[in-house]
């Protein structure tokens, strides 16, 4: 196909969103303002950096791709609304394929109630995407990472360490136990949002998507506050079948591995039971998993708390350009 109808082919046979003026058709989409705050995020997906055809078929690298930008948005509080997609597309990757990268957006776009209102496509030698979403917020309801005080309980959703558990599976074939459950964490993650908005009822929540691990969104968090956080190790949650991992990469994976896109939050301990209560409200696992002080020595530091003993967390999840 060529680009024009290409464009055709993906593009939307109506809109769901009302606030929608002009979506895919014109030289630019047109959103009517509302009387809320519009958050937007940009990612970049580069293959062979942050997905490979051995592990990842056409229609999961687009299911994950608008997953971690949705996990943007639910780390800001965010309703997601639309999204823009631009794609370089290589010779080497058939017209199917590129119509089961978009099919796997907008299934989850559709379970969102998002609309794709338009983007680019241009030729190049390596696959590449490009997702810019939107989504509106309740004015004085955004979350951001600079609002953690003294006394607050740090939570995290899920998980820790599935994703990668999920990509060793497949990259290393072999008898595992639950293998179908870590493959699933890896291509096709949960954005928290139906948890998140349940929150909105709390004056002060502080939260970060874990894209890059929680030891790289905790550190964020503690430099963004200007306070120290604590991690309680025994209470890091993991799957069941974690264990059967090399403890080595157990470590490694829960801290530093990352595109887990659950959310890590601080919340002042009085307000602790209403984050409880929004997670069963939406069937959404969540741990109290350490606290946060504020002294002037350690502001921006992150600390584990294991047997007695305190060691401080390094940010050495991954890192472009590094």
């Amino acid at each position: 196909m060529d680009e024009f109808s290409f464009i055709d082919a993906i593009k939307p046979s109506y809109y769901k969103q009302s606030t929608l003026i002009k979506g895919i058709g014109d030289d630019a989409a047109v959103i009517r303002s509302s009387a809320n705050d519009l958050v937007t995020a940009v990612d970049i997906f580069v293959e062979g950096v942050h997905f490979k055809r051995e592990t990842m078929n056409a229609f999961h690298i687009g299911y994950r791709a608008l997953a971690a930008n949705l996990s943007d948005l639910a780390a800001m509080g965010a309703d997601p609304a639309f999204y823009l997609v631009g794609i370089v597309i290589p010779k080497s990757w058939s017209d199917s394929e590129l119509k089961e990268i978009f099919q796997g957006m907008k299934e989850l776009a559709d379970f969102y109630q998002m609309d794709l209102i338009g983007g680019d496509t241009v030729s190049g030698k390596q696959l590449t995407i490009s997702i810019t979403v939107f989504g509106y917020c309740q004015k004085e309801k955004v979350r951001f990472r600079h609002t953690a005080v003294q006394g607050d309980v740090v939570f995290v959703t899920g998980t820790l360490g599935d994703s990668c558990a999920g990509l060793h599976v497949l990259s290393e074939p072999g008898e595992y136990k639950n293998q179908s459950y870590f493959i699933k964490r890896h291509r096709m993650p949960s954005p928290c949002l139906s948890f998140v908005k349940e929150l909105q009822q709390i004056p002060r929540v502080t939260l970060n998507d874990i894209s890059d691990g929680i030891a790289n969104e905790a550190i964020e968090i503690a430099q963004a506050s200007d306070v120290s956080i604590h991690l309680e190790e025994q209470k890091i949650p993991v799957s069941k079948e974690f264990s059967q991992f090399p403890k080595e990469l157990q470590h490694k994976w829960k801290y530093f591995g990352g595109e887990d896109f659950e959310i890590l939050g601080s919340v002042a301990k009085e307000e602790w039971p209403l984050v409880k209560m929004a997670a069963d409200r939406t069937n959404t696992q969540v741990t109290e998993v350490g606290f946060v002080t504020s002294t002037e020595m350690d502001a921006g530091n992150v600390y584990v708390h294991k047997q007695g003993r305190k060691v401080k967390l390094d940010k050495n999840g991954y890192t472009h350009l590094k």
